[in-house]
């Protein structure tokens, strides 16, 4: 079994609009998702991001520079993860198609966690 990485990407005004009760339903999807993935042994982790889009590091010239998350232009954020396991990629796609994320300018990014040690 192999460990992959659902990463949720989003618009990064996903919940600008929305009322605090329809932001605790929508977590509350995302909570029994997890849950059932916890009682059938496929959950290892998984948490959401802030929505600043946090820190980008890059070298150029030899130097790094840091620079602040995506600026209001931006399309998309990483929103949160979640790793799972699966046996391979086709059972994490059926995992992750079950993910209540996906839909309206939100999607999945699938990856597997390649080990190195």
């Amino acid at each position: 079994m192999a460990n992959f990485l659902l990463l949720l990407h989003q618009t990064p005004s996903r919940f600008r609009n929305l009322s605090p009760e329809e932001i605790q339903k929508i977590l509350g999807s995302y909570i029994a998702w997890r849950e059932a993935l916890v009682k059938r042994n496929k959950m290892r982790a998984g948490e959401k991001l802030t929505d600043d889009g946090g820190r980008h590091l890059r070298t150029q010239d030899g130097k790094v520079s840091v620079t602040d998350g995506p600026f209001s232009e931006s399309q998309e954020i990483l929103g949160g993860f979640f790793m799972i396991e699966a046996a391979d990629y086709g059972e994490a796609v059926e995992i992750a198609r079950t993910c209540p994320h996906l839909g309206e300018g939100k999607w999945i990014e699938v990856r597997q966690v390649d080990a190195v040690h």
